[in-house]
């Protein structure tokens, strides 16, 4: 049985998905931002992803959250995000990670 794919509105709502999986917004800003009180890397994070604010994270932040979404088992947001730009995606287990390594180094 195949699952449904998952829906969110907007790119700034399957963010807030993936940080909702990771703790929330105080637990991911201090991650993205280390040199901030947690207070402050979290308003700077929810100013991010509010689609009426002009701040916005960038794309290697972007890549950060949803990498930590995955090897926390979130995954949804990726796959809305692939199937938006029509894509399919699904996890790959480490051990597929390594395989394709080991495929690209002897060929």
């Amino acid at each position: 049985m195949q699952s449904a794919l998952p829906f969110f509105d907007a790119p700034e709502d399957a963010l807030r998905h993936a940080v909702q999986a990771l703790g929330g917004a105080k637990r991911v800003g201090a991650m993205l931002w280390p040199d901030k009180t947690p207070d402050q890397a979290s308003r700077q994070l929810l100013d991010c992803l509010n689609s009426g604010r002009s701040e916005r994270l960038q794309l290697s932040q972007v890549m950060l959250v949803l990498g930590w979404a995955k090897d926390a088992g979130c995954h949804e947001p990726m796959i809305w995000l692939a199937a938006e730009m029509g894509y399919e995606a699904r996890p790959v287990a480490k051990t597929e990670e390594v395989d394709r390594l080991v495929d690209v180094v002897q060929a």
